[in-house]
């Protein structure tokens, strides 16, 4: 079964930063774009970055530019989100998934389970 897990969640304080870390479960991340997505408390699923399979193509919701930065270290098998100045409404379940192209829509094949942030002092 193809599973992706994401990690690197918890209690951070506004202004803070986290990374996130999103690696697979029987497959190669190689083959595949992926992206980063969360969704808040009461609210639907937003797009947050995705990251191509192999050109180094990136994209970012115009609400994270210049304070996320997505990354994929294909050796380690893993794709990574650095989030910095955290603020309280990006308090949310935060979710890989992988396809075959890089989209901030939600139309990948394979999803993981999600990790929890939470931004608040």
């Amino acid at each position: 079964q193809l599973q992706l897990v994401e990690s690197g969640g918890g209690l951070v304080q506004p202004g803070g930063s986290l990374r996130l870390s999103c690696a697979p479960s029987g497959f190669t991340l190689d083959d595949y774009a992926i992206g980063w997505f969360r969704q808040a408390p009461g609210k639907e699923s937003e797009g947050v970055s995705c990251i191509g399979r192999s050109d180094g193509f990136t994209l970012y919701a115009d609400s994270v530019k210049g304070r996320f930065t997505i990354s994929r270290d294909n050796a380690k098998n893993t794709v990574y989100l650095q989030r910095n100045s955290l603020k309280p409404e990006e308090t949310a379940v935060y979710y890989c998934a992988a396809g075959r192209v890089c989209s901030l829509n939600a139309d990948y094949v394979h999803w993981g389970q999600g990790t929890h942030v939470t931004v608040s002092s």
